[in-house]
């Protein structure tokens, strides 16, 4: 039995990129339910519900890869139809029962009248139908999920049956005995198939005549040839041009272009070419098949070798994006084109040998032989990559060498060559299925060694690409928005976003692009097993929405609920700065209290676009509620200190004890309150420093605001004179000091006192004021200055420490001398 999943995995390339539209046009088919008079929901259930029997039918007579999957795919539409149905209804189910509930409830005994009974009723029967065939769509539905289960288990079965099935070994003389034996028959089927095409094209010919061949043929060589190859230049012309972008994005955008470019034109020309020879009837049933392949190969192939044209570009090393030399890179890219050739005639042979119905020992051969196909061209990739890498390791012995030689590293250690993860990793992985494949080959599991070499080849083209698509995605972005680019500085004048902020946009949306491509290139990967209906099935559940806790995310849904917190945040951000710039300027407020309303309005703006967003995605404040009253406990437990600095930081703002431009005093650190938010306080002391204090300390500990109520500064003096002095010279000097300084207060006026007389010395303490306690230290160390000159000009004398010293005699010394 031939490998059924042989070519049908290629078709991988086409579905991937389909998948993300499989989900749009499913809504698009039930908005249009809803329109244009087609089958209602209920109609549409007991469709699905006949399908689901039909499929059920059939899957006991399904043995065949294809049949499976069709029925799969019969399977995933009658859900789709359920789930659209289940959609369609629930509002109706919702609009019953607001009426029901504006008619309020019927009490026990109470009557009521009889138009509005009978309307009671009606909408009871209603609601109960509704009610009846949401049920029913949803079983539905879940029933189909279990059969789809069903189906793909038995198609993975299948899959493996099939790869572990033993046929004939090429070394064998029985094959090739029954291969010689079974050669006529084959042959004469394919000239039958081959009388088919040519008598089909002959009569088409003869109706219609040759304008549409030879169009669309025509049509077909201008976009392989000239188009293609213009388009190429252009490309080249563009990215080496002052208009391209700066930086990495023209080496990855030119490498895209050239992608696109060398895989679109050729799969659009072979379609072009099926097409002239359908729109003259000119392809015969039995070749229908075998005229998709055809197109299916040709954008594969043609894949293949604009990816490697791309990332090798064998005459352009400047901009080839992988680490490899020129030697490496074209024979690379020959490898590349043999691969692309390979997959494209053997699909091809494989499908006509299908069409024609050959013997089970020809594609037995045929596949033997694509196999051995498969693993000489990736043993001729690895031998290249080992001189790559032999080269490498000669090129950083010599340089570590001349560098030895230069006097830059004369510490004696041997060369050492420098290794590519990527390269260590292919080899390591071609040596291995280099391996198992000739030995299946060898020991006849030709199934299994054709799926590994093809399983190979298609990974590293995934790979490839994904390593492509995820750096231009990276250098799309960040060019996209960084602060000089056109688009950047279009967004900061219109905005006024920072820079920064720009820059981790880009950063954010490259992430994203990231993420897709890397699931993009699972799902291309997935799908070589056979898997296309799972992967419909879970763009189906991404498009109607994930079910977490009772409620349903939709991508959709999540999409206008970023949008709408972001549109909030912006609108918040424009109300502070009119509040800061415009408004609260012409208040009369003080700073402190302008900053207290700009930031109770900043987070009010935050919890109501975070509300409006929570809405859009249907949570409404029952559950915010449910939530909160969860969270509580945890708050209790785990966050208590910072609710309490969050409660403390609100009270601060609405009570303002302490404001920006205060001074005060907390333990033995005193500066000024420089920002206050809702979790800390701000407070640059002296040295310029800045204390971050818990909200939490300002309210429960005791400080001294040393500004508050516009406090005065007072300035202290202290000091002695002797017994002796003229004290009352001294006090008038004293004040005429306070007076001459101009930032001394006439009011409250200086005072000077006596404090004490003791041990010879009068000890004098005075005060003076002035308007802010930050200037007392720099007014007292002017007075300080200022008596201490005027003291000495007038000869008045200040007391100095005393001096004492204690002389211990020698009794020995007044004695006399004997």
């Amino acid at each position: 039995m031939s490998f059924r999943y042989r070519f049908s995995l290629p078709r991988a390339l086409l579905l991937v990129f389909l998948l993300v539209g499989s989900g749009v046009s499913a809504g698009v088919a039930a908005a249009v339910d809803t329109t244009t008079g087609a089958p209602s929901p209920q109609a549409r259930i007991t469709q699905a519900e006949r399908a689901l029997q039909a499929v059920r039918r059939s899957l006991d007579d399904a043995d065949a890869p294809e049949t499976l999957r069709t029925l799969s795919e019969q399977a995933l539409q009658a859900r789709r139809d359920a789930d659209a149905a289940v959609a369609a209804l629930a509002p109706q189910l919702e609009q019953i029962d607001a009426r029901i509930a504006q008619l309020g409830p019927l009490d026990d005994g109470a009557t009521e009248e009889r138009s509005i009974s009978r309307q009671r009723a009606a909408l009871d029967q209603q609601r109960s139908q509704l009610d009846a065939d949401i049920k029913r769509g949803k079983l539905l539905a879940e029933d189909v999920r279990q059969l789809s289960d069903s189906i793909e288990k038995t198609r993975a079965q299948q899959f493996g049956e099939q790869l572990g099935r033993k046929v004939g070994s090429p070394l064998s003389p029985a094959l090739w005995r029954q291969f010689a034996a079974s050669l006529p028959d084959d042959l004469a089927r394919l000239q039958g198939l081959y009388r088919q095409a040519a008598g089909g094209l002959k009569a088409a010919v003869a109706a219609h005549g040759w304008t549409a061949p030879l169009v669309g043929a025509g049509l077909a060589l201008l976009m392989v040839f000239p188009l293609r190859l213009w388009l190429r230049r252009l490309g080249r012309r563009y990215a080496a041009s002052e208009r391209a972008p700066d930086g990495r994005l023209r080496r990855s955008g030119l490498a895209v272009w050239l992608l696109l470019v060398g895989t679109l034109l050729p799969g659009f020309a072979a379609m072009v070419v099926v097409a002239s020879l359908r729109g003259i009837s000119a392809i015969p049933p039995r070749l229908e098949s075998v005229a998709d392949i055809f197109v299916l190969a040709s954008f594969v192939a043609a894949f293949y070798a604009a990816l490697a044209a791309s990332l090798l570009v064998p005459h352009r090393p400047s901009w080839r994006l992988l680490g490899i030399d020129d030697v490496a890179a074209l024979h690379l890219r020959r490898f590349a084109w043999g691969a692309a050739g390979l997959t494209w005639l053997s699909a091809l042979l494989r499908e006509i040998n299908r069409s024609a119905r050959t013997s089970t020992v020809s594609t037995v051969t045929l596949d033997g032989l694509v196999a051995l196909s498969y693993v000489a061209l990736i043993m001729a990739a690895l031998v290249t990559l080992a001189r790559l890498h032999r080269r490498r390791a000669a090129a950083a012995a010599q340089a570590e060498q001349a560098e030895q030689e230069a006097g830059a590293a004369a510490d004696g250690r041997p060369p050492r060559a420098t290794r590519s993860g990527w390269l260590v990793l292919a080899r390591l992985g071609g040596h291995l299925t280099v391996l198992s494949a000739l030995v299946a080959t060898l020991l006849g599991y030709l199934n299994f060694a054709m799926f590994l070499a093809q399983q190979m080849v298609w990974v590293t083209v995934v790979v490839m690409a994904v390593a492509l698509l995820t750096r231009f995605a990276d250098d799309l972005s960040l060019w996209l928005f960084a602060p000089d680019s056109a688009f950047g500085r279009t967004l900061r004048l219109s905005t006024g976003v920072s820079p920064a902020r720009m820059e981790q946009a880009g950063v954010l949306l490259s992430a994203v692009l990231r993420i897709g491509v890397v699931l993009l290139g699972i799902a291309a990967v997935v799908v070589w097993f056979g898997n296309t209906a799972a992967l419909s099935a879970w763009a189906d559940t991404l498009n109607t929405g994930l079910k977490i806790g009772g409620q349903t995310l939709r991508p959709s849904a999540l999409l206008w609920a970023l949008l709408v917190l972001l549109l909030g945040l912006g609108l918040m951000k424009v109300l502070q700065q009119w509040l800061v710039d415009t408004w609260l300027p012409r208040t009369g407020l003080d700073s402190g209290a302008r900053n207290s309303i700009s930031t109770v309005a900043r987070y009010l703006g935050i919890a109501l676009a975070v509300l409006w967003s929570l809405a859009t995605l249907g949570i409404g404040f029952e559950k915010l509620a449910l939530l909160a009253s969860a969270l509580s406990v945890g708050i209790g437990f785990g966050l208590q200190a910072i609710t309490q600095n969050f409660v403390s930081g609100l009270i601060l703002l609405a009570e303002r004890p302490v404001k920006i431009g205060d001074w005060v005093k907390i333990g033995d650190q005193e500066g000024d309150i420089r920002r206050i938010s809702v979790r800390s306080t701000e407070i640059q002391v002296g040295d310029k420093s800045t204390l971050i204090v818990p909200n939490s300390e300002l309210i429960t500990k005791t400080i001294r605001n040393m500004t508050m109520a516009n406090a005065l500064g007072r300035v202290q003096i202290q000091f002695s004179v002797p017994l002796g002095a003229d004290v009352g010279r001294v006090r008038q000097l004293l004040l005429e000091l306070f007076a001459g300084h101009e930032k001394v207060l006439d009011e409250p006026a200086p005072s000077v006192f006596i404090d004490s007389i003791s041990g010879g010395l009068v000890a004098l303490n005075c005060f003076a004021y002035v308007s802010s306690p930050r200037a007392v230290y720099g007014v007292r160390s002017d007075l300080l200055f200022a008596l201490l000159q005027a003291t000495a000009e007038q000869g008045i004398a200040l007391v100095t420490p005393t001096d004492v010293r204690v002389l211990h005699a020698d009794p020995q010394a007044d004695d006399p001398v004997q």
